[in-house]
């Protein structure tokens, strides 16, 4: 029967504890989340900030842009946006992309989307990259070389033996399943060391690290930056920082760019107002390192075996997707809520509740969390 290995692959997921399925939320902030008319603490945000609860007064503006960028999509609002960012984070252009996936897998793609070009380039990536930072490198013409997870001897042996002219390397600021920073002042060595050009996704950074919360990033700048809006922000979109030559480059060959609508004048202008208030949010971001501590501090306490996390994202590794799951569900009915993280998401045997926490939290939330991971484990 045609199309049959679709209800067979579902069956197998479900077998596997793998299958994923959507919550219709009705209500959510960095410190509650409401599904089906109960409400719970939320754990499993990246509003790292609080600002969800912080209400933008919508001033007249036009919902969409109507077009692609390159036709009649580009607006003042976005434009805005762009130069602001530049002049934060200390980069010549910017352009915006819809989503933080969209802006990774395309800039990898049309980077190298002359054969000729790419059959002398490299990409080398930390085999715990994001998946559409490994997307973009598997559906580009360059070659993909992965190195072992922050590992910088490995990277300086790939590099070493490598003959490629175009060498790029590629990690996230923080990573996103394991909640640790990548050595971006070693990563900017070697990529100077070997003639490379290093590109950051610094998705969960940006907002939180650095002195004045404008990411991993915030001193050494790679040669292409990608920051996304919907973490600490708690907004929408991403944007790519470069060179005024690297972004021309885009608008000539970045298909997802070129042939998708251009963000809303109404997000763009929302997205600025919102990143204005984020610079100044020094109050929130030490909130959030006393929350971290004392969280850690905590788990601590009751032998939670956490990963080496000083950020927000704070795993805690169970092993077997079944298990992890049914933690989940436990932790759910003593009103916590949090994500049971399962392959392919993460490797094999290493299914993990992803625990992420706010500013927004209070001591007394933070508490009942290990209170009920005690409990539930």
């Amino acid at each position: 029967m045609a199309f049959d290995f679709i209800a067979e692959h579902l069956e197998e997921r479900q077998a596997d504890a793998l299958l994923r399925q959507r919550q219709l939320v009705e209500q959510s902030s960095g410190r509650f989340i409401k599904v089906a008319g109960k409400q719970y603490l939320n754990f499993a945000s990246n509003d790292y900030l609080g600002f969800a609860d912080d209400f933008i007064e919508i001033q007249a503006q036009q919902l969409g842009s109507h077009s692609s960028a390159l036709v009649n999509g580009y607006n003042k609002a976005q434009q805005q946006l762009e130069h602001r960012l530049c002049k934060l984070l200390g980069f010549e252009s910017a352009m915006l992309f819809n989503s933080g996936f969209s802006a990774n897998s395309s800039v990898l793609k049309a980077l190298f989307q002359d054969k000729s070009v790419a059959q002398s380039s490299a990409i080398f990536q930390d085999k715990l990259n994001h998946a559409s930072l490994i997307d973009g490198g598997l559906h580009s013409a360059a070659a993909m070389v992965r190195f072992n997870h922050n590992d910088l001897k490995h990277l300086e042996s790939r590099l070493q033996k490598s003959k490629a002219k175009h060498k790029l390397i590629v990690s996230e600021g923080v990573f996103s399943m394991d909640g640790d920073k990548a050595p971006i002042e070693e990563l900017f060595k070697l990529a100077k060391q070997y003639d490379a050009w290093l590109m950051i996704d610094d998705a969960h950074g940006f907002g939180v690290l650095g002195e004045q919360g404008l990411g991993s990033c915030e001193v050494i700048k790679p040669d292409l930056l990608i920051i996304t809006f919907g973490k600490a922000l708690a907004s929408s979109g991403a944007c790519l920082l470069s060179s005024k030559q690297m972004v021309d480059y885009m608008l000539q060959y970045n298909r997802e760019y070129i042939y998708s609508t251009a963000m809303s004048p109404l997000m763009a202008s929302c997205t600025l107002e919102r990143l204005e208030k984020l610079i100044k949010a020094d109050e929130k971001r030490s909130q959030l390192i006393e929350n971290i501590a004392y969280f850690r501090v905590l788990a601590k306490e009751h032998n939670l075996a956490l990963m080496e996390s000083t950020t927000a994202i704070q795993p805690l590794v169970l092993g077997d997707a079944e298990h992890t799951l049914a933690v989940a569900n436990k932790l759910k009915e003593k009103g916590v809520w949090l994500t049971a993280i399962r392959p392919p998401t993460v490797p094999f045997n290493t299914a993990r509740l992803r625990i992420t926490l706010s500013s927004a939290h209070q001591p007394d939330d933070i508490k009942q969390l290990v209170d009920a991971l005690v409990e539930c484990l």
